[in-house]
């Protein structure tokens, strides 16, 4: 009887994930029939942003755009200069930031750095990381001080800028933590072993946070992931050598925003690869390496162009 009621209990309950499962496919086909324009956004005027490697490139344009929109933004980078810079392109514009060196292969700086936030701004409500570097060499040639270099700055510091905003986001059951990974955190590319790798563990780190706020049960603190191939205008990629165009940094950072607001979990720039990454599952690997090769030939030119964030 009890062996019965068992079977009995575990068919209902996959049934009901089954029925579930049905539902949401279908609630999302019907959102992919909704224009953007009559999706629903939140406002992030009053927001207090914090985005790391806004001395240039896409964190710089994030920081001038989320200004524009009256968020409270703070902005971290290594680079003096940038940073400076940035601060007083959003000063000019009439915007409020407050700006922060800040190494984030320290952990120890990254926590005192976020202590001194808290107390000067206020406690950060949407986090943005956006820091990155790229080494540019073969794998076997790579110094192991990049290898290291590209870990903590991609990968690594995610933790460490989570833990120090996290917890009082939890407590206040609202926040968003936003994730700048890459299409190389889905598919790897030549002469760039270290930043795919770093950045398919960026994509992990998002998607391990959102399971573990599921399992809690912590509705209110949002993640969204971003996975833009090649941006042009950030000293990284700007040589590439693809078989598609690169992105510009205008149309990832209004996108980023968009999706910010919008509260989308995963965002693939452009769109129409998040319907191709599956099939590289399904054909041979032989087929997949030349493929990816034929695509991006050379990602980094100036071997061994390794860039600061």
């Amino acid at each position: 009887m009890a062996n019965i009621l068992l079977i009995s209990s575990r068919v209902a309950a996959l049934l009901g994930f089954i029925l579930y499962t049905l539902f949401e496919i279908l609630r999302g086909l019907v959102l992919l029939c909704v224009p953007a324009t009559y999706e629903p956004v939140k406002t992030v005027a009053g927001e207090i942003i914090l985005i790391t490697g806004a001395g240039s490139g896409l964190g710089r344009q994030l920081a001038i755009k989320l200004a524009r929109k009256q968020a409270k933004i703070v902005i971290w980078d290594i680079d003096v200069k940038g940073l400076e810079d940035t601060y007083k392109m959003i000063k000019d514009a009439g915007g409020t930031v407050h700006h922060y060196k800040c190494d984030l292969t320290k952990r120890e700086e990254v926590y005192d750095v976020a202590e001194q936030v808290t107390k000067d701004v206020g406690d950060v409500t949407i986090l943005i990381n956006n820091a990155g570097v790229t080494s540019g060499y073969w794998l076997w040639e790579i110094p192991d001080h990049l290898i290291q270099r590209t870990f903590d700055v991609n990968s690594i510091a995610l933790f460490w800028t989570a833990k120090a905003f996290l917890p009082k986001m939890i407590q206040e059951n609202r926040g968003h933590i936003v994730t700048i990974a890459s299409m190389a955190g889905h598919t790897a590319c030549s002469k760039l072993c270290d930043y795919s790798a770093s950045k398919f563990a960026a994509y992990g780190f998002d998607e391990g946070l959102r399971l573990d706020l599921a399992a809690k049960g912590i509705t209110g603190v949002k993640t969204t992931v971003v996975c833009p191939y090649f941006i042009a205008q950030t000293g990284m990629f700007n040589d590439v050598v693809s078989a598609l165009p690169t992105l510009s940094v205008d149309v990832v950072a209004e996108r980023t925003i968009l999706g910010i607001t919008r509260e989308d979990l995963v965002i693939m720039l452009p769109a129409y690869f998040r319907f191709t990454f599956w099939l590289k599952w399904f054909v041979p690997w032989s087929v997949v390496s030349k493929f990816v090769i034929g695509m991006v030939p050379d990602a980094v030119p100036k071997q061994g162009s390794f860039v600061k964030y």
